[in-house]
């Protein structure tokens, strides 16, 4: 297993350590526990180590130009220090992973999923390649000498003020900056954090009283609450941007203009509709994992559960999954199966628990 900068920290700490995508992770913490994680992130704020992402660098005078080949997002017209969460997406419009692009005076910086960092990287290196043959200015640089930290909950960015002695308040959700944590230089983004020395870093945040520590556990069930997808579950290279309720991701002058891979039938789902979507679904009963099946008022199959589980915050098991057109509108009455029972479920909207950025 791999370990990331802060694996003997996390140890200290008391993490319960895991595989997970090649890397050995804290799920949890001895002395608090997935709920009480999740809790705390809600009401404070939590650390949440994910080092393990893969981090890179796009360089070159082309760079925009041919990273707009591999994804939706409209990167020309960003201006400089701000992000967006986009998709790779392959030949038939498929989502290979899902990614965050932060836009830079002299590169692009993209952070996208460990559990898909070997595929990404080799279909980026493959694709570069052919650019680079046609006479495009572009290169790679891997980040392996940087920690990746979230500092997620309420009380994060008055934290992150102190230990910058500075205002914050004109810091956007989904811009990214330079910052000085006390003598760390550091890039900080309003939807993740990175810093060069991640074990002081740490310490200089975990130095507040109000500032836990939280592991994947409590990651996976914020990030439900929150109606965001997991790659390998809510997402897949089967699954369209359309399909996955992420149109949103395609800029305006993609959607005149396609330039990526799979345009011709993300475009024409945009104009013509998609067989299933992905909702959200409130579950009467016992908790609706994944796989589990969806059925009509008439017993009909209509679709599958890709992610479920209890809602800390709601007191409520909630879900996510694809179920076909029509059956999709908020309101919806369906059943879910669980232990071979049918119990009742009705779709809502997502996120199930409102996002709190600061816009």
């Amino acid at each position: 297993m791999k370990q990331t900068p802060l694996y003997n920290y996390h140890i200290e700490k008391g993490g319960k350590m895991v595989p997970f995508a090649g890397w050995s992770m804290p799920v949890y913490y001895a002395n608090q526990g997935v709920l009480s994680e999740h809790i705390h992130t809600r009401e404070y704020a939590s650390l949440f180590d994910v080092s393990h992402m893969l981090q890179f660098k796009i360089l070159g005078k082309d760079r925009i130009r041919f990273l707009e080949s591999l994804v939706v997002a409209d990167i020309e017209e960003m201006p400089f220090g701000s992000s967006v969460l986009s998709v790779f997406t392959n030949e038939n419009g498929g989502i290979i992973d899902d990614t965050v692009i932060c836009k830079h005076a002299d590169h692009l910086y993209v952070v996208s999923n460990a559990a898909c960092a070997d595929k990404d990287l080799a279909h980026v290196r493959t694709k570069m390649g052919e650019f680079q043959n046609k006479g495009g200015w572009v290169d790679l640089k891997v980040i392996d000498d940087r920690a990746l930290l979230a500092l997620q909950g309420p009380l994060a960015a008055e934290i992150l003020r102190k230990l910058c002695d500075k205002d914050l308040s004109d810091f956007m959700f989904m811009t990214a900056r330079f910052l000085h944590v006390k003598t760390i230089e550091s890039h900080v983004s309003r939807s993740g954090y990175t810093g060069e020395d991640g074990f002081e870093v740490t310490k200089l945040i975990l130095g507040y009283p109000s500032v836990h520590f939280a592991g994947l556990g409590a990651r996976d069930s914020l990030r439900l609450e929150a109606g965001l997808c997991l790659y390998g579950h809510d997402l897949d290279d089967s699954i369209t941007p359309v399909e996955a309720g992420l149109s949103w991701t395609i800029g305006k002058r993609r959607r005149v203009e396609g330039g990526f891979l799979g345009a011709n039938r993300i475009l024409s789902q945009l104009k013509g509709g998609v067989a299933r979507r992905r909702v959200g679904l409130m579950i009467e009963g016992a908790p609706a994992r994944e796989n589990a099946e969806i059925y009509n008022s008439d017993d009909e199959l209509i679709g599958k559960v890709t992610s479920g589980g209890p809602s800390p915050t709601l007191n409520k098991n909630i879900a996510m999954g694809y179920v076909k057109s029509g059956y999709h509108k908020s309101g919806t009455l369906l059943k879910v199966k669980v232990r071979n029972k049918l119990q009742d479920a009705k779709i809502v909207k997502m996120p199930f628990v409102p996002s709190k950025y600061h816009k």
